[in-house]
């Protein structure tokens, strides 16, 4: 199939690094895998930062008139996709460029990744909420990445529409050549932390990660902080310099020598979708530590390949260091145990294969649609 592409939340060719960024581009490798053509449709970003009704209805004549602009694209080239196919769309970040191609040429609707917050109805972003449920409305699949967000999504979709694919990764980006050396010259535990240093949740998960290590001091071990952000001056006083190092901004390329060249990987995930960077250390061997939130138990098995605590609980982050720390055995077995999940449930492979499945579905369930209601 040709799938037309797009992702309103955050375009797969935006300069800053993230895990949206990262999910968006392995959704178009995955589609390419299960052979099929994408067309990157547009790259026009819905989101805003805040809302309003005068805000949000800009951005809606923004977002049809690159919508008019593709349709007159297609006529002219008389090349019509078969899907449309939209990555993350939720109050913030509406979507309405699929689904007025989509009813314009009578072509599937496609959502992966949509999250719903009941309170946004009413407020500053109504009408965005109102649009985000709209285009799940006129879906004919719509993908949710994680079990907390497929529950919140049951309110308003039919099973037969609804999937949960889980995450993935390209697992061969995260091989290296040759073995890298974990531990330090000094024998102690190095932890590996990796996020953007932004104001809010991020900054959050620093302070709960800080508050834990400062409950563990006494024990053997080295912290390495990789990203940047506009709060690195308010993070990095946080934590000891004489046992953390901040390395920046790390690119893609060289972040599997980093990972496995540490022994855990902690992230306290305050507010976080499912977190990225779990899969990546698991892809690398590391067990995890971090928090018990949203979709990060559907990706970290839990007691197998990682150690969960309840969001913003330094102290029980604090005790799953602990644990991992003085056991090396129990590292070691988590460590593997972290590859198998990831190869089992997370590869690029397997998110092809759902991916190809979904297509298909949205397919039968749009030829349905069209036979009910008359070829319409």
């Amino acid at each position: 199939m040709k799938v037309a592409f797009t992702a309103p939340m955050k375009p797969i060719d935006h300069p800053v690094p993230s895990g949206d960024r990262t999910m968006g581009r392995l959704i178009v490798r995955a589609l390419q895998l299960a052979g099929h053509e994408v067309d990157v449709a547009s790259t026009f970003r819905s989101w805003r930062a805040e809302g309003g009704e005068d805000v949000t209805r800009e951005v809606k004549e923004l977002a049809i008139t690159e919508a008019k602009a593709i349709a007159e694209r297609w006529i002219e080239r008389g090349d019509v996709p078969d899907v449309f196919l939209t990555y993350h769309l939720y109050h913030k970040a509406p979507d309405w460029i699929g689904p007025y191609l989509c009813a314009k040429f009578n072509i599937p609707y496609v959502v992966v990744e949509a999250s719903r917050a009941p309170k946004r109805q009413a407020g500053n972003w109504a009408l965005g909420f109102n649009a985000a449920d709209a285009a799940l409305a006129q879906a004919n699949q719509v993908v949710a990445l994680t079990n907390a967000d497929a529950q919140c999504l049951k309110e308003v979709l039919n099973d037969d529409v609804l999937t949960v694919l889980p995450p993935f990764l390209e697992t061969a980006k995260f091989e290296v050549s040759h073995s890298v050396t974990k531990g330090s010259a000094d024998g102690k535990i190095r932890l590996l932390c990796a996020g953007m240093m932004r104001e809010g949740d991020k900054q959050f998960s620093y302070m709960v990660l800080a508050a834990a290590l400062k409950q563990i001091a006494d024990l053997p071990w080295r912290l390495t902080i990789a990203g940047d952000g506009p709060a690195r001056g308010e993070i990095e006083p946080l934590f000891d310099p004489e046992r953390t190092e901040f390395v920046g901004l790390i690119p893609w390329q060289e972040m599997p020598r980093l990972y496995r060249s540490h022994d855990v990987f902690v992230w306290p995930a305050i507010r976080e979708a499912f977190g990225f960077v779990f899969l990546e250390a698991q892809s690398c061997g590391l067990p995890v530590v971090g928090g018990r939130v949203f979709g990060v138990p559907d990706i970290v098995e839990e007691g197998t390949s990682g150690l969960l605590s309840d969001e913003g609980d330094a102290s029980a982050l604090a005790q799953n260091l602990m644990s991992l720390i003085k056991n090396p055995h129990k590292r070691e077995n988590m460590g593997l145990a972290a590859i198998e999940n990831i190869h089992k449930n997370h590869s690029l492979e397997a998110g092809a294969r759902g991916l190809d499945k979904v297509l298909h579905a949205a397919l039968e369930h749009h030829q349905f649609k069209r036979r009910v209601h008359g070829g319409r």
